[in-house]
């Protein structure tokens, strides 16, 4: 079962992703991972990569593709595996099947963009350990210390509501046309975010055994 988990930022794709990839035994491949993998381990794209990164520039997309082709080619890809954080854009999901990479399921998580500018703009992380925290719906114990180190437990850059609103719209411009590329392919499932994880992991997996 090979799958790709789509919705804008904050909709609960990552941790979705990772509770799919446990329940179905499958691994969840995040493609900025495999690029510092690929960058670190010296391979022959990790290293054209690299020449872009270093310059500054984007990494293009038949290089990302390469990369990831080479990571489903592992052995624990064997029973399939789900895309986190690609593809982005139409050309890109283009690009993946010209290169014969063969998506079974692709399941758009929605959540009205109110409900998306809540969540992030309520996260706040720790500054030490990174731990994660949301001011209405998991304060913690200290107000502005993490529970867990003691840390300062800050708001990050990302999501701050002015970069939460221009996510969304970069969202909305890029990336949500995926879905109707796969819809006219006839793989799409689109599930309502639940506000528990678990109400919604049980629609994401409902829709990936229909």
């Amino acid at each position: 079962m090979n799958l790709i988990l789509l919705g804008a930022p904050g909709a609960g794709k990552g941790t979705q992703a990772e509770i799919i990839s446990e329940k179905l035994g499958i691994p969840q491949i995040s493609t900025g991972n495999i690029l510092r993998a690929a960058v670190k381990a010296g391979t022959e794209m990790g290293l054209k990569a690299k020449s872009f990164m270093d310059a500054g520039g984007l990494v293009p997309d038949e290089v990302v593709i390469g990369i990831l082709k080479d990571r489903i080619a592992e052995p624990d890809c064997a029973k399939g595996y789900i895309l986190d954080g690609f593809p982005r854009t139409v050309p890109q999901a283009e690009a993946l099947d010209a290169m014969g990479i063969n998506i079974d399921k692709v399941v758009e998580i929605d959540v009205p963009d109110e409900v998306i500018k809540g969540r992030l703009g309520g996260r706040r992380v720790c500054e030490g350990c990174g731990a994660s925290y949301h001011i209405e719906f998991n304060p913690p114990k200290t107000e502005g210390k993490c529970d867990k180190c003691g840390g300062n437990v800050v708001l990050r850059k990302d999501d701050a509501p002015e970069t939460v609103a221009h996510r969304l719209e970069e969202y909305h411009a890029k990336t949500a046309p995926l879905a109707d590329y796969y819809r006219g392919k006839g793989k799409l499932k689109t599930v309502a975010g639940q506000a528990e994880v678990a109400e919604t992991s049980a629609l994401v997996l409902e829709a990936i055994n229909a």
